[in-house]
Protein backbone atom coordinates (compact mmCIF):
# COMPACT_ATOMS: atom_id res chain seq x y z
CA UNK A 1 0.00 0.00 0.00
CA UNK A 2 1.15 2.87 -1.21
CA UNK A 3 0.28 6.78 -0.02
CA UNK A 4 1.22 8.77 -2.85
CA UNK A 5 0.14 12.25 -1.73
CA UNK A 6 -1.45 15.04 0.89
CA UNK A 7 -3.37 18.36 0.43
CA UNK A 8 -3.70 20.03 3.51
CA UNK A 9 -5.81 23.23 4.18
CA UNK A 10 -5.54 25.13 7.40
CA UNK A 11 -4.06 21.94 9.27
CA UNK A 12 -1.95 23.32 12.19
CA UNK A 13 0.82 25.33 10.29
CA UNK A 14 -0.01 24.26 6.78
CA UNK A 15 -2.57 26.94 5.34
CA UNK A 16 -2.33 25.33 1.99
CA UNK A 17 0.38 22.69 0.98
CA UNK A 18 0.51 19.98 -1.19
CA UNK A 19 2.83 17.13 -1.01
CA UNK A 20 3.31 14.25 -3.55
CA UNK A 21 5.68 11.20 -2.16
CA UNK A 22 8.00 8.50 -3.26
CA UNK A 23 7.17 4.83 -3.12
CA UNK A 24 10.49 4.21 -0.94
CA UNK A 25 12.00 6.47 2.05
CA UNK A 26 10.53 9.90 2.33
CA UNK A 27 12.99 12.36 4.77
CA UNK A 28 11.03 15.11 5.80
CA UNK A 29 13.71 17.66 6.68
CA UNK A 30 12.86 21.06 8.44
CA UNK A 31 13.71 23.36 11.59
CA UNK A 32 11.36 23.36 14.59
CA UNK A 33 7.99 24.73 14.05
CA UNK A 34 8.28 23.86 10.16
CA UNK A 35 5.50 21.52 9.68
CA UNK A 36 6.80 18.12 9.65
CA UNK A 37 5.58 16.52 12.24
CA UNK A 38 2.33 17.39 10.90
CA UNK A 39 2.62 15.85 8.00
CA UNK A 40 2.56 12.35 10.10
CA UNK A 41 -0.55 13.42 11.32
CA UNK A 42 -2.32 14.08 8.69
CA UNK A 43 -1.31 10.27 7.42
CA UNK A 44 -2.36 8.95 10.58
CA UNK A 45 -5.67 10.77 10.21
CA UNK A 46 -5.82 9.23 6.84
CA UNK A 47 -5.57 5.70 8.04
CA UNK A 48 -7.32 5.94 11.56
CA UNK A 49 -9.89 8.83 11.05
CA UNK A 50 -8.19 10.84 13.97
CA UNK A 51 -4.99 12.59 15.48
CA UNK A 52 -2.63 10.65 17.58
CA UNK A 53 -2.30 13.27 20.08
CA UNK A 54 -4.99 16.15 20.19
CA UNK A 55 -8.40 16.62 19.52
CA UNK A 56 -9.59 17.73 16.01
CA UNK A 57 -10.46 21.18 17.36
CA UNK A 58 -7.26 21.86 18.46
CA UNK A 59 -5.72 20.85 14.79
CA UNK A 60 -7.57 24.00 13.02
CA UNK A 61 -5.55 26.40 11.95
CA UNK A 62 -5.46 29.49 14.25
CA UNK A 63 -8.20 32.38 12.66
CA UNK A 64 -9.73 29.16 10.49
CA UNK A 65 -12.99 27.85 11.32
CA UNK A 66 -12.14 24.25 8.97
CA UNK A 67 -9.66 21.86 7.87
CA UNK A 68 -9.58 19.51 5.24
CA UNK A 69 -6.84 16.91 4.25
CA UNK A 70 -7.09 15.04 0.84
CA UNK A 71 -5.07 11.81 0.39
CA UNK A 72 -5.07 9.12 -2.36
CA UNK A 73 -3.63 5.52 -1.55
CA UNK A 74 -2.76 2.77 -4.07
CA UNK A 75 -2.64 -0.44 -3.78
CA UNK A 76 -4.43 -2.67 -6.00
CA UNK A 77 -7.36 -0.33 -6.49
CA UNK A 78 -6.77 3.55 -5.51
CA UNK A 79 -8.64 5.47 -3.11
CA UNK A 80 -9.09 9.07 -2.97
CA UNK A 81 -9.96 9.95 0.71
CA UNK A 82 -10.75 13.12 2.17
CA UNK A 83 -11.12 14.32 5.55
CA UNK A 84 -13.57 17.79 7.09
CA UNK A 85 -14.25 18.91 9.95
CA UNK A 86 -16.15 21.91 10.87
CA UNK A 87 -15.68 24.23 14.24
CA UNK A 88 -18.71 25.48 14.28
CA UNK A 89 -20.55 22.69 14.26
CA UNK A 90 -17.55 20.35 16.11
CA UNK A 91 -18.17 17.64 13.44
CA UNK A 92 -15.70 15.85 11.05
CA UNK A 93 -16.66 13.68 7.97
CA UNK A 94 -14.89 10.75 6.35
CA UNK A 95 -15.06 10.33 2.74
CA UNK A 96 -13.98 7.31 1.03
CA UNK A 97 -13.93 7.85 -2.77
CA UNK A 98 -16.52 10.43 -2.09
CA UNK A 99 -18.58 8.04 -0.02
CA UNK A 100 -19.52 9.03 3.53
CA UNK A 101 -17.87 6.91 5.88
CA UNK A 102 -20.51 6.21 9.15
CA UNK A 103 -18.47 4.77 11.64
CA UNK A 104 -14.32 5.01 12.45
CA UNK A 105 -14.08 0.96 12.48
CA UNK A 106 -14.94 0.88 9.07
CA UNK A 107 -11.26 2.31 8.32
CA UNK A 108 -9.16 0.68 11.08
CA UNK A 109 -7.32 -1.52 9.34
CA UNK A 110 -8.30 -0.66 5.92
CA UNK A 111 -5.36 0.98 5.71
CA UNK A 112 -2.75 -0.01 8.65
CA UNK A 113 -0.45 2.14 10.07
CA UNK A 114 2.55 1.94 12.36
CA UNK A 115 3.65 5.47 14.19
CA UNK A 116 6.99 5.53 16.06
CA UNK A 117 7.82 8.65 17.92
CA UNK A 118 9.55 10.18 20.91
CA UNK A 119 5.97 9.32 23.13
CA UNK A 120 6.56 5.91 22.60
CA UNK A 121 8.49 5.92 25.70
CA UNK A 122 5.37 5.54 27.70
CA UNK A 123 4.32 2.15 26.10
CA UNK A 124 8.08 0.31 27.85
CA UNK A 125 8.22 3.18 30.93
CA UNK A 126 4.66 4.30 31.32
CA UNK A 127 1.00 2.80 32.85
CA UNK A 128 -0.51 -0.32 31.36
CA UNK A 129 -2.45 1.31 30.10
CA UNK A 130 0.08 2.85 27.56
CA UNK A 131 1.41 -1.10 26.80
CA UNK A 132 -2.98 -1.89 26.65
CA UNK A 133 -3.40 1.03 23.95
CA UNK A 134 -0.43 -0.39 22.41
CA UNK A 135 -1.11 -4.12 21.67
CA UNK A 136 -5.05 -3.66 21.14
CA UNK A 137 -4.13 -1.01 18.42
CA UNK A 138 -2.00 -3.61 16.58
CA UNK A 139 -4.84 -6.58 17.17
CA UNK A 140 -7.61 -4.26 16.17
CA UNK A 141 -5.85 -2.87 12.71
CA UNK A 142 -5.27 -6.82 12.24
CA UNK A 143 -8.36 -8.38 12.89
CA UNK A 144 -12.12 -6.32 12.74
CA UNK A 145 -13.45 -8.84 14.81
CA UNK A 146 -11.12 -8.09 17.56
CA UNK A 147 -11.84 -4.44 17.26
CA UNK A 148 -15.73 -5.06 17.43
CA UNK A 149 -15.13 -7.26 20.41
CA UNK A 150 -13.34 -4.79 22.16
CA UNK A 151 -15.38 -1.63 21.41
CA UNK A 152 -18.27 -3.78 22.62
CA UNK A 153 -16.31 -5.06 26.01
CA UNK A 154 -15.69 -1.04 26.45
CA UNK A 155 -19.17 -0.49 26.13
CA UNK A 156 -20.08 -3.36 28.59
CA UNK A 157 -17.48 -1.31 31.36
CA UNK A 158 -19.27 1.96 30.84
CA UNK A 159 -22.91 0.48 31.68
CA UNK A 160 -21.23 -1.76 34.41
CA UNK A 161 -19.47 1.02 36.10
CA UNK A 162 -23.32 3.10 36.33
CA UNK A 163 -25.03 0.08 37.31
CA UNK A 164 -21.85 0.26 40.14
CA UNK A 165 -22.41 3.33 41.23
CA UNK A 166 -26.44 2.88 41.51
CA UNK A 167 -25.78 0.12 43.42
CA UNK A 168 -23.53 2.01 45.91
CA UNK A 169 -26.07 4.61 46.73
CA UNK A 170 -29.16 2.06 46.81
CA UNK A 171 -28.40 -1.75 47.38
CA UNK A 172 -31.36 -2.77 45.76
CA UNK A 173 -31.97 -6.65 44.54
CA UNK A 174 -33.67 -5.31 41.24
CA UNK A 175 -30.56 -3.42 40.61
CA UNK A 176 -27.93 -6.86 41.99
CA UNK A 177 -30.28 -8.28 39.16
CA UNK A 178 -28.55 -5.96 36.57
CA UNK A 179 -25.28 -5.93 37.58
CA UNK A 180 -25.48 -9.88 37.39
CA UNK A 181 -26.33 -9.83 33.85
CA UNK A 182 -23.70 -7.27 32.56
CA UNK A 183 -21.71 -8.97 34.52
CA UNK A 184 -22.27 -12.31 32.45
CA UNK A 185 -21.67 -10.13 29.10
CA UNK A 186 -18.16 -8.99 30.69
CA UNK A 187 -16.61 -12.52 30.99
CA UNK A 188 -17.91 -13.51 27.76
CA UNK A 189 -16.58 -10.25 26.21
CA UNK A 190 -12.97 -10.54 29.02
CA UNK A 191 -12.51 -14.41 27.79
CA UNK A 192 -13.02 -13.34 23.94
CA UNK A 193 -10.36 -10.46 24.32
CA UNK A 194 -7.67 -12.70 26.34
CA UNK A 195 -7.67 -15.64 24.05
CA UNK A 196 -6.90 -12.93 21.30
CA UNK A 197 -4.39 -11.49 23.19
CA UNK A 198 -2.60 -14.69 24.51
CA UNK A 199 -2.53 -15.72 20.40
CA UNK A 200 -1.09 -12.35 19.46
CA UNK A 201 2.01 -12.28 22.04
CA UNK A 202 2.38 -15.62 21.41
CA UNK A 203 3.34 -14.97 17.89
CA UNK A 204 4.48 -11.55 17.99
CA UNK A 205 7.34 -12.49 19.87
CA UNK A 206 8.88 -13.75 17.20
CA UNK A 207 8.50 -10.12 15.63
CA UNK A 208 10.43 -8.38 18.13
CA UNK A 209 13.06 -10.68 18.46
CA UNK A 210 14.22 -10.56 14.34
CA UNK A 211 13.89 -7.05 14.88
CA UNK A 212 15.68 -6.50 17.75
CA UNK A 213 18.21 -8.92 16.30
CA UNK A 214 18.67 -6.19 13.26
CA UNK A 215 19.62 -3.77 15.55
CA UNK A 216 21.79 -4.84 18.16
CA UNK A 217 22.75 -8.82 16.92
CA UNK A 218 23.15 -11.37 19.10
CA UNK A 219 23.79 -9.37 22.40
CA UNK A 220 20.51 -9.28 24.16
CA UNK A 221 17.20 -11.34 23.70
CA UNK A 222 13.85 -9.23 24.02
CA UNK A 223 10.79 -11.16 25.41
CA UNK A 224 7.12 -9.94 25.71
CA UNK A 225 4.70 -11.45 28.52
CA UNK A 226 0.99 -11.03 28.98
CA UNK A 227 0.38 -10.53 32.60
CA UNK A 228 -3.46 -11.03 33.10
CA UNK A 229 -4.99 -10.68 36.15
CA UNK A 230 -7.15 -14.09 35.99
CA UNK A 231 -5.66 -17.01 36.95
CA UNK A 232 -6.80 -19.11 33.90
CA UNK A 233 -5.13 -22.46 35.11
CA UNK A 234 -8.35 -24.87 34.83
CA UNK A 235 -11.26 -23.00 33.40
CA UNK A 236 -11.10 -18.89 33.06
CA UNK A 237 -14.82 -18.64 32.92
CA UNK A 238 -15.22 -20.13 36.17
CA UNK A 239 -12.17 -18.06 37.53
CA UNK A 240 -13.43 -14.95 36.13
CA UNK A 241 -16.68 -15.59 37.71
CA UNK A 242 -15.14 -16.09 41.46
CA UNK A 243 -12.69 -13.16 41.01
CA UNK A 244 -15.42 -11.36 40.56
CA UNK A 245 -17.91 -12.52 43.31
CA UNK A 246 -14.75 -11.65 45.73
CA UNK A 247 -14.31 -8.66 44.63
CA UNK A 248 -18.19 -7.55 44.15
CA UNK A 249 -18.22 -5.33 47.22
CA UNK A 250 -15.82 -3.97 46.90
CA UNK A 251 -16.22 -2.92 43.15
CA UNK A 252 -19.59 -1.43 44.52
CA UNK A 253 -17.83 0.30 46.90
CA UNK A 254 -15.37 1.92 44.77
CA UNK A 255 -18.38 2.16 41.61
CA UNK A 256 -15.26 0.60 39.23
CA UNK A 257 -14.58 -2.42 36.93
CA UNK A 258 -11.97 -3.95 39.16
CA UNK A 259 -11.37 -7.49 37.17
CA UNK A 260 -10.86 -8.23 33.90
CA UNK A 261 -8.99 -7.58 30.84
CA UNK A 262 -8.93 -3.77 31.14
CA UNK A 263 -6.44 -4.49 33.90
CA UNK A 264 -4.18 -6.58 32.60
CA UNK A 265 -0.17 -5.94 31.12
CA UNK A 266 2.33 -6.71 29.25
CA UNK A 267 5.64 -7.56 30.82
CA UNK A 268 8.95 -6.17 28.59
CA UNK A 269 12.42 -8.41 29.47
CA UNK A 270 15.76 -8.54 27.63
CA UNK A 271 17.55 -11.47 28.73
CA UNK A 272 15.16 -11.97 31.47
CA UNK A 273 15.20 -8.63 33.50
CA UNK A 274 12.50 -6.42 33.45
CA UNK A 275 13.17 -3.32 30.95
CA UNK A 276 10.75 -0.96 32.98
CA UNK A 277 12.83 -1.74 36.54
CA UNK A 278 16.42 -2.41 34.98
CA UNK A 279 16.48 -1.20 31.55
CA UNK A 280 18.79 1.18 30.70
CA UNK A 281 17.39 4.28 28.64
CA UNK A 282 19.48 2.79 25.47
CA UNK A 283 17.86 -0.53 25.67
CA UNK A 284 14.29 1.09 26.13
CA UNK A 285 14.81 3.08 23.03
CA UNK A 286 16.25 -0.07 21.33
CA UNK A 287 12.82 -1.79 22.03
CA UNK A 288 10.52 0.64 21.22
CA UNK A 289 11.87 0.89 18.03
CA UNK A 290 11.80 -2.88 17.85
CA UNK A 291 8.13 -3.64 18.75
CA UNK A 292 7.44 -0.82 15.85
CA UNK A 293 9.35 -2.43 13.27
CA UNK A 294 7.81 -6.14 14.58
CA UNK A 295 4.14 -4.16 14.40
CA UNK A 296 5.27 -3.07 10.79
CA UNK A 297 5.90 -6.68 9.57
CA UNK A 298 3.48 -8.52 12.03
CA UNK A 299 1.07 -5.81 9.96
CA UNK A 300 1.98 -6.96 6.37
CA UNK A 301 2.07 -10.25 6.64
CA UNK A 302 -1.32 -10.56 8.48
CA UNK A 303 -3.26 -7.99 6.45
CA UNK A 304 -1.39 -8.87 3.03
CA UNK A 305 -0.63 -4.89 2.62
CA UNK A 306 2.36 -2.72 3.66
CA UNK A 307 1.38 -0.74 6.75
CA UNK A 308 2.15 3.02 6.36
CA UNK A 309 5.13 3.72 8.36
CA UNK A 310 5.91 7.19 10.31
CA UNK A 311 9.06 7.62 11.98
CA UNK A 312 8.97 10.43 13.95
CA UNK A 313 12.01 11.72 15.80
CA UNK A 314 13.67 8.79 15.70
CA UNK A 315 17.57 9.25 14.56
CA UNK A 316 18.00 12.29 17.46
CA UNK A 317 17.83 10.09 20.35
CA UNK A 318 19.83 6.91 19.37
CA UNK A 319 23.48 6.14 19.23
CA UNK A 320 25.17 6.15 15.59
CA UNK A 321 25.97 2.38 15.97
CA UNK A 322 22.06 1.91 16.52
CA UNK A 323 21.24 4.63 14.06
CA UNK A 324 23.06 3.25 11.09
CA UNK A 325 21.45 -0.62 12.08
CA UNK A 326 17.91 1.05 11.97
CA UNK A 327 18.88 3.22 8.61
CA UNK A 328 19.68 -0.14 6.85
CA UNK A 329 16.62 -1.85 8.28
CA UNK A 330 14.18 0.40 6.72
CA UNK A 331 15.58 -0.05 2.90
CA UNK A 332 13.28 -3.47 3.77
CA UNK A 333 10.16 -1.51 4.45
CA UNK A 334 9.34 -0.13 1.64
CA UNK A 335 7.39 3.66 1.89
CA UNK A 336 8.55 5.06 4.83
CA UNK A 337 8.07 8.98 6.15
CA UNK A 338 10.97 9.61 8.31
CA UNK A 339 11.35 13.72 9.90
CA UNK A 340 15.04 14.81 10.37
CA UNK A 341 15.79 18.99 11.13
CA UNK A 342 18.86 18.58 8.88
CA UNK A 343 19.37 15.88 6.82
CA UNK A 344 23.56 16.38 6.30
CA UNK A 345 23.89 16.05 10.66
CA UNK A 346 22.76 11.94 9.52
CA UNK A 347 25.86 10.78 8.07
CA UNK A 348 24.83 7.12 8.41
CA UNK A 349 21.69 7.91 5.97
CA UNK A 350 22.06 7.42 2.63
CA UNK A 351 19.64 8.75 -0.58
CA UNK A 352 18.68 6.37 -2.64
CA UNK A 353 17.78 7.24 -6.13
CA UNK A 354 13.82 6.47 -5.58
CA UNK A 355 14.17 7.94 -1.94
CA UNK A 356 12.69 11.75 -1.69
CA UNK A 357 14.25 14.70 0.45
CA UNK A 358 11.03 17.28 1.21
CA UNK A 359 12.65 20.31 2.85
CA UNK A 360 9.73 22.44 4.58
CA UNK A 361 10.53 26.32 5.25
CA UNK A 362 9.07 29.22 5.63
CA UNK A 363 5.85 27.69 4.56
CA UNK A 364 7.35 26.72 0.98
CA UNK A 365 7.78 22.61 0.38
CA UNK A 366 10.83 21.55 -1.99
CA UNK A 367 12.31 18.43 -2.97
CA UNK A 368 15.38 16.71 -3.72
Amino acid sequence: MILSGISLKNFRTHKNANLKFSENLNYLVGGNGEGKTTVLEAAYYLCTTKSFNSKDSEVVNFDEQEFEILGKFKDLTEDNIRIYFSLSDNRKHYFQNDKLISRNSQIIGKYPVVFLSPADHQITQGSPSERRKFVDSIISQASSTYLSILLDYNRVLKQRSAVLARLKENYDKQIMLELDAWTEKLIDGGIELINYRKKFVSEFNDYIKNSYLRIVELSEIPDMKYECNINDQYNIAESFRAILSEKRNEEIKRAANLVGPHRDDYIFTINGINLKTYGSQGQHKTFQASIRFAEFFYLKNITGKKPIFLLDDLFGELDAYRAGKISMYLKEVGQAFITLTDFADFKFLSKEEKDLIIKLANGTITYA
